[in-house]
């Protein structure tokens, strides 16, 4: 399925405070984990995963592991005013779950308190697998673009 992300209010000013790890990093984990329609995601209020944690029911199901995906080819790029943060699209095959929204955070950090969340998706209703692929195909213009006034 193509999807469209949002960011969490807060993520601009913690890059800008260096409060989020370098995402364009090899060392730096950037994670994919999925959630429940029973709670949504909340732009201005949930900051870092121990805020989702609390609040939001993450998917159980074959096929997928607590924490979510791991994203790879990861890349920041700037050209012309825009900034665009960008990965390879995420996919969990032979599973079976039911998900609402999806949800991008610096897993570098060891402490859930301490990893910044980035971006979510929501998907408009809930998507599921049945012992298939559940797969979420970037934007072709990336994951994140923050563009600069002239």
């Amino acid at each position: 399925m193509a999807v469209t992300a949002k960011a969490f209010s807060n993520m601009p000013k913690a890059a800008l405070k260096k409060l989020i790890t370098d995402l364009n990093a090899a060392d730096t984990a950037v994670r994919c984990a999925l959630y429940t329609s029973a709670v949504a995601p909340h732009q201005e209020n949930h900051v870092t995963k121990a805020d989702i944690t609390s609040a939001l029911t993450e998917v159980t199901g074959t096929g997928y592991t607590a924490g979510g995906a791991l994203l790879t080819t990861k890349a920041v790029t700037e050209a012309t005013r825009v900034t665009k943060f960008d990965a390879d699209d995420v996919e969990w095959t032979s599973s079976t779950i039911t998900a609402r929204y999806a949800v991008l955070y610096d897993d570098t950090p060891a402490a859930e308190a301490d990893q910044y969340l980035l971006i979510f998706v929501d998907f408009g209703e809930n998507k599921s697998s049945e012992n298939g692929s559940f797969k979420l195909q970037w934007n072709a213009s990336g994951i994140m673009t923050i563009t600069v006034a002239a």
